[in-house]
């Protein structure tokens, strides 16, 4: 189970992390608006915890542009405005619970659970499709015009973030932190290794599909080069 956590008070962002962590929960956090929305959109989590008031973009304008923009991920919005009228903008916004601040962990928790238990047919599925490329994430493995290649999983990984992302380019930092986790001291150089892995999976399966690298800027994934 894969989190995101969208807080801008360090404290309770890092207190929240540890617990969500000791729990076996995959915990990634960001404190503003912008990441949030860019994190919402890669379409990589099972459930987002998302302030409301964050600095730059607040909570619920990057809630409605990823509602907006397709994304299904249930989100539960962390707030200390507990007003009728704003939990009805909330909820209105595309929010799938709310829990006004300050809160007892044991009912975060209760509520994570909860939204957790949602029919299978609502979470995110096990293949991810982009062009002529489909990803198989139970069975890690990658199928073009070409054949089908099993993938490690590191390599499942990094081809599932860039199929999710297709178009958009992905900084080396979101990469890293996806792949190895936030925790990892892995060098920079380990990425290219796997990006070189990825491009010679998609020249094996035959697709028409390009990861090419915006120097200073990260890599894309799309049909022509970006």
């Amino acid at each position: 189970m894969r989190i995101l956590l969208v807080e801008d008070q360090d404290a309770l962002r890092r207190a929240l992390h540890d617990t969500l962590t000791a729990l076996h929960y995959t915990v990634d956090d960001c404190g503003n608006g912008e990441d949030a929305l860019d994190a919402m959109c890669s379409g990589i989590y099972d459930l987002v915890l998302l302030d409301r008031m964050l600095p730059g973009m607040d909570g619920l304008t990057a809630l409605r542009q990823a509602r907006n923009a397709g994304i299904r991920t249930p989100v539960l919005l962390l707030t200390a405005l507990d007003a009728v009228g704003d939990r009805v903008e909330g909820l209105d916004a595309g929010a799938d619970d709310y829990l006004a601040k300050p809160f007892a962990t044991e009912e975060l928790l209760a509520r994570v659970r909860a939204l957790c238990r949602r029919p299978v047919e609502l979470q995110q599925p096990d293949l991810v499709q982009r062009g002529d490329l489909t990803l198989n994430l139970q069975s890690r493995t990658v199928s073009g015009p070409g054949g089908t290649f099993r993938l490690s999983e590191r390599e499942c990984s990094l081809l599932e973030l860039l199929l999710r992302n297709a178009g958009k380019t992905l900084p080396r930092e979101r990469l890293l932190l996806y792949v190895w986790g936030p925790d990892s001291d892995v060098e920079s150089g380990n990425l290219d290794n796997y990006i070189h892995l990825v491009r010679r999976r998609l020249r094996l399966t035959g697709s028409r599909m390009q990861l090419t690298t915006r120097r200073g800027a990260g890599y894309c994934l799309e049909d022509s080069p970006c």
